[in-house]
């Protein structure tokens, strides 16, 4: 039986919400009973639902998030019989993993397209935490295609939109037209905002083309669902391994998401290829030039 822990809730069109498919795809593919957690946002909670869950013959719980990773490190001995899965965190011991996104090859590419968009050559990332790799990708891809300067600013926080809103008027002051709002809870607001003053995003964590039309000009898509069956398949195979794993574009759970009609075919053919490359080499533009 398999337990699902997020801090808000899964109506966010990002990644918890991607956290909840991938639990119905759980259910629905691996045959086995699931139970979701909504507003698990403190390590009391975490602990109070933890023990709820195993009560209930939960033997393998999922926490959506980089808090998860320091709740389940202060308790998981108390369960040896029970397997706890955060995501970005770092974690030791047994029966507990951490998955990490490689997220700054996502941002690279991202970036890529950001720039070759912009008229400015000035583009702009509204982060929620410096620790994000996506963020520094982002800025190198940009920096690669065309010299584009790369603004950053950081909310401090995954769900505050007034805050994220207060910094696109900021970016906008230093004339970024193209935008990367990297936190999965204002993204939506932050893309209507861009949409409203007829400049260009880049969509974050699902495939965000239907929240813009071609405002998106693509997306940074890490296919969350689809990594929630493979593990919970590796946990019913007695394969999932303890520790920090990490997966990339080569696992096939990270990719771009749609091109937005605007971005010329030279311009994706450019950024198709620099993947292909780089799932094959492991390698990025700038580093094959050297």
């Amino acid at each position: 039986m398999v337990g699902l822990l997020v801090e808000d809730t899964i109506d966010d069109q990002g990644w918890n919400r991607k956290a909840y498919e991938g639990l119905l795809n759980i259910h629905s593919n691996l045959d086995v009973d699931v139970v979701l957690e909504e507003g698990v946002n403190s390590e009391q909670k975490a602990h109070r639902r933890i023990k709820e869950l195993v009560d209930g013959g939960v033997n393998l719980i999922f926490g959506h998030g980089h808090a998860f990773a320091e709740y389940f490190s202060t308790i998981h001995n108390q369960y040896p019989d029970v397997h706890f899965v955060s995501f970005n965190g770092e974690v030791k011991g047994e029966n507990i993993t951490s998955l990490h996104f490689e997220g700054y090859a996502m941002g690279y590419f991202g970036g890529m397209v950001a720039a070759s968009m912009s008229e400015t050559h000035k583009v702009g990332v509204i982060a929620a935490f410096p620790w994000q790799p996506e963020v520094e990708g982002f800025v190198d891809g940009a920096k690669y295609m065309n010299e584009s300067e790369a603004f950053v600013r950081y909310v401090g926080e995954w769900t505050d939109a007034d805050k994220a809103l207060e910094l696109f008027q900021e970016l906008q002051k230093e004339q970024v037209d193209v935008f990367y709002p990297a936190g999965d809870g204002y993204h939506v607001p932050v893309v209507e905002a861009i949409k409203d003053q007829g400049d260009f995003a880049i969509g974050y964590v699902g495939d965000q083309a239907d929240l813009g039309g071609s405002t998106i000009l693509t997306s940074t898509v890490q296919h969350v669902d689809d990594l929630y069956v493979l593990v919970a398949k590796r946990f019913q195979e007695g394969k999932l391994e303890s520790g920090n794993l990490y997966y990339d574009f080569q696992d096939g759970v990270v990719s771009l998401g749609e091109f937005s009609s605007v971005v010329p075919d030279e311009v994706r053919e450019q950024i198709t290829d620099a993947i292909s490359t780089y799932i094959q080499t492991g390698q990025f533009p700038h580093e094959e030039e050297r």
